[in-house]
Formats: structure tokens, C-alpha cells, sequence
């Protein structure tokens, strides 16, 4: 546990000479953007890290944009993630979708080709997101999600889904409804990392009997 990094650190992968891995970071260190929300032990990798990693994973979240990008904790983002949120969006309403507005005529604010802000993005915890996907604007993505390499993810995806395709469609639940409500109440991912690490096991294995008891003795404890 000494050597676990922390969740404040850059780069939490050490290389066997000793150097730290650049392409790897915990994000909620990396990313300093007020409209972003991103939880600890998060991660994501690069193979061309780039100098900014915010304007990397979603290009079009500006610090004036209306909506917020909220990540949850122990996910694990690959190389080539995009998240779409919806600053990035034009009217398709009407006849037009051509923003007049950004390139001058008069002030942006309340002009007829702007679009009205929009939805946050939310992802839960524990999701990972495979190569090269892209998340949708106002995309609600549940606790435990698995999305497919390219996949292209908008609307509400249900916990402990796995998701594939273009547009991404439900390939299956990864457990059964009773399964996954419990999963949820037990919220491994917010307990302290010591009691994780400690239980790595009944975490990673597909024992949900044995990580509710470990729960309940930590309930049972105070």
C-alpha cells in the first residue's frame, strides 16, 4: 500500500528504470478545468500524450461553455477517447444549421443561429472506455459500463452495459438486474484505497456475494 500512488499524482505508472510512464495520468491531477468534474483514480493513456489533456479528451468543453463534463471515480479512458459535449453543437431546428453568430454581425448572446446551452455530459464510475470512442453531447453513461473500441455513445446507457457499435447499441448487461442494483449500493469505489486494495479480489472476481459481505462488516464497524 506504501507504494500505491495517490490519486493527486501525474503520472502514477513507474517504468522498471525508474521513470515515469508520460502517456499515462491520473486525470483529476492533469486537468485543471472549471467545467470539468473528474474523480479520483481516473485515468487516462495516450501514445502521443499531449501538452494539455483537457482540450485532448473534449475539445469543444471551453472554460465559458454552460455545461459541465462530470467523471466518475477508478475509470479507465484509452488512447484516442473524445468526448463531444455540447458547446460543440449547432441548431438543426430549422433550415440552417450555420452559426452566423460566432464569426461577428453582433454579439453572440441570444442570436437566432446559436443553440440554447445543453445537458451536461455524466459518466460513472468504474467505465471503461475502449480505443478510439467518441461520447456523445449530454451522453449519461452509468456506473460500470464497458464501451467498444470506436464505439459512438450517446443518450442514457445503462450500469453494467456493455456497449459497441455506430451508433453504440446494449450487446448485453454484464449481470442480472438484482446484481446490478446491488452492485450500486455496495459502491466499491468509495471506499477508502486501502480497504480496496485489501479486498482486490472479491473486487476484481465475480463473487458479488463475497464484496457485499465486505461491505457489511465495514457497515457493522462504523
Amino acid at each position: 500500500m506504501s507504494d500505491y500512488p495517490k490519486p493527486n499524482t501525474l503520472h502514477p505508472i513507474i517504468l522498471p528504470d525508474g521513470s515515469p510512464h508520460q502517456g499515462t495520468v491520473f486525470l483529476a491531477a492533469a486537468i485543471s478545468h472549471p467545467r470539468m468534474q473528474i474523480g479520483a483514480y481516473t485515468y487516462a493513456s495516450a501514445f502521443d500524450p499531449p501538452d494539455d489533456w483537457a482540450a485532448r479528451l473534449a475539445p469543444y468543453l471551453f472554460e465559458f461553455s454552460p455545461e459541465r463534463l462530470i467523471i466518475g471515480k477508478f475509470c479507465q479512458i484509452a488512447d484516442g477517447v473524445q468526448i463531444i459535449t455540447a458547446s460543440a453543437n449547432h441548431r438543426y431546428d430549422g433550415i440552417s444549421s450555420y452559426p452566423f453568430a460566432i464569426f461577428g454581425g453582433g454579439p453572440r448572446e441570444g442570436r437566432p443561429s446559436m443553440p440554447s446551452p445543453g445537458k451536461d455530459t455524466v459518466i460513472g464510475n468504474d467505465v471503461w472506455i475502449g480505443q478510439g470512442a467518441k461520447i456523445l453531447p449530454k451522453a449519461r453513461i452509468g456506473d460500470g459500463v464497458i464501451i467498444g473500441a470506436g464505439a459512438v455513445v450517446g443518450g442514457a446507457v445503462p450500469a453494467y452495459s456493455i456497449v459497441a457499435g455506430n451508433p453504440a447499441r446494449v450487446v448485453r448487461r454484464r449481470f442480472d438486474a438484482q446484481t446490478i442494483d446491488r452492485l450500486q449500493e455496495i459502491a466499491w469505489w468509495h471506499w477508502p484505497i486501502a480497504t480496496i486494495l485489501a479486498h482486490e479480489a472479491e473486487i476484481c472476481d465475480g463473487d458479488v456475494e463475497a464484496l457485499g459481505a465486505v461491505r457489511a462488516r465495514r457497515s457493522a464497524q462504523g
